[in-house]
């Protein structure tokens, strides 16, 4: 599917999984900068603990409020927050049952830590309640407080059960607040305002845990948004080249003589030496181009929009984010 065919003007809640390693934070906080450009207000949250939206956007370690952390092109704000099970289960307490100072008593006892881990889907209740809750939250004017919300989310292979807190509350609560909140936040997760993206590599594990993903989101009726393809290398090579050199049809000796006669070589030795060092250059490299297209045909059976994000020279730096989010707004993914 092309991405120019889908248009995520609706969309208000973007999630972004991936599997470890593929550049999950770094692409969520480029598609953050990318939504917020021209003027817009655009959350960034974090659900793990691990402070990756710090070390992306090289700030301090935030804490468990909301803080403007990056300006978009065109003047637009990015705000972020790293979501602490404790603190909001703490809200959650104080809102339904008027227990804010018992809460922090309960807290102090590790009660709270107790409840998260004997019924690990009400921690993840509370965090998608927290995020759920930026995205319906209004200023006094009637305003929404923010055009979007990015989600950093679990990686791939735990996001299905991380959205689906409906059924994962089933056995935990059937009526009352719990039960409640948890239909809430499914309210906002499975609308048409959210959309499921998926951070990927061309290889093969990380393609394979994307295309099981998207099943297990359709599956459970939730919905999928776009794959980002990140760390995309550029194809150097003419395709006749690079298949020649798949089928070793590539002859060393003829870029030998070019080389000779470019004057980049001193004598035939020489060259053929480099020559020699090249062709097996330019053969890992069309293998690698093979299995790149491969892995892109099989993402192509997913049926959803890709996005190609460039491998970054200088790394993942705060130039390097506003470079992703360019690609990711020149796209139409924001």
């Amino acid at each position: 599917m092309s991405a120019r065919d889908t248009d995520w003007d609706g969309v208000r809640l973007h999630v972004v999984t991936g599997k470890g390693g593929t550049g999950k934070t770094t692409v969520a906080a480029a598609l953050a900068l990318a939504l917020a450009a021209g003027g817009r207000r655009v959350l960034l949250v974090e659900v793990e603990g691990r402070q990756g939206i710090a070390q992306v956007f090289d700030t301090p370690p935030l804490p468990y409020e909301e803080r403007k952390i990056a300006v978009a092109p065109g003047g637009g704000d990015v705000y972020a927050l790293a979501i602490d099970p404790e603190e909001a289960m703490l809200e959650y307490v104080e809102m339904f049952y008027g227990m804010k100072r018992a809460g922090k008593a309960l807290n102090k006892i590790g009660l709270v830590d107790f409840a998260t881990t004997i019924a690990p889907g009400l921690r993840d209740v509370l965090v998608t309640g927290k995020t759920s809750e930026a995205v319906r939250r209004r200023d006094k004017s009637g305003r929404r407080a923010y055009d979007a919300v990015v989600m950093d989310a679990p990686p791939t292979g735990r996001i299905t059960r991380f959205l689906n807190v409906t059924q994962e509350v089933a056995g935990l609560a059937r009526i009352g607040p719990v039960k409640n909140h948890a239909d809430l936040v499914r309210g906002v997760v499975a609308s048409p305002e959210t959309a499921v993206h998926f951070v990927t590599l061309l290889e093969e594990m990380p393609v394979q845990e994307t295309l099981d993903g998207i099943d297990n989101l359709r599956a459970a009726k939730l919905p999928v948004g776009g794959i980002f393809i990140n760390m995309v290398r550029p194809e150097l090579l003419p395709e006749a080249t690079l298949d020649a050199a798949l089928k070793d049809r590539f002859d060393p000796g003829e870029l030998a003589l070019g080389l000779k006669a470019a004057g980049l070589a001193d004598g035939a030795s020489d060259a053929s030496a480099i020559a020699e060092a090249l062709a097996e250059e330019i053969a890992e490299h069309a293998h690698r181009n093979h299995l790149e297209r491969r892995e892109r045909q099989s993402l192509s059976e997913a049926k959803a929009p890709h996005y190609e994000l460039p491998l970054l020279a200088d790394g993942a730096d705060l130039a390097g984010l506003y470079e992703l989010a360019e690609a990711i707004r020149s796209q139409g993914a924001a």
